[in-house]
């Protein structure tokens, strides 16, 4: 088989509907869109809208606080960096960053940084270059004989 005889199953797509070609065509003149009215044309944007009526999101009552300056830092337990270790995906040698964390599958989408917490056991001894440590988890390091830097975060707003 080659590339050019591939096809799906019989049935597995179908042509969408060519809307406004004709009334025999079942979906013509108004195109399925009904008569008049704000949904009718084009350009709505109505999501939330009820009418005039204040909508639910502004008469339920709001509770909590967001922090705009909170941190969204990608985990990485010892445990795992021991693992990767051990597979041959992380060089113990090297200097452990977010970037050699990430290629390695330890941790997923790196947004402000790289926070290591002590989750398992570490034997080899290795330098990490993170945004963030537990107490327990630079101890675990400095234990098998590694060191932890931690980076210096920027002052957030501090004006």
């Amino acid at each position: 088989m080659r590339l050019n005889q591939l096809a799906d199953n019989k049935g597995a797509t179908k042509d969408r509907m060519r809307v406004g070609r004709g009334i025999g065509s079942g979906k013509g003149k108004t195109s399925g869109a009904g008569q008049k009215g704000q949904k009718s044309r084009s350009g709505v944007a109505i999501k939330g809208f009820e009418g005039g009526q204040m909508s639910i999101y502004r008469r339920l009552p709001k509770r909590g606080f967001k922090n705009i300056f909170s941190k969204n830092f990608a985990v990485a337990n010892i445990g795992r960096v021991q693992a990767a270790f051990d597979a041959g995906k992380l060089d113990p040698k090297a200097t452990i960053n977010a970037a050699a964390l990430q290629e390695a599958g330890v941790v997923g989408k790196v947004v402000d940084g790289v926070r290591l917490l002590a989750k398992g056991e570490l034997k080899t001894k290795a330098t990490f270059e993170v945004a963030g440590a537990s107490k327990t988890a630079i101890e675990a390091v400095e234990k098998a004989g590694g060191k932890v830097t931690l980076l210096a975060q920027s002052p957030a707003a501090s004006e």
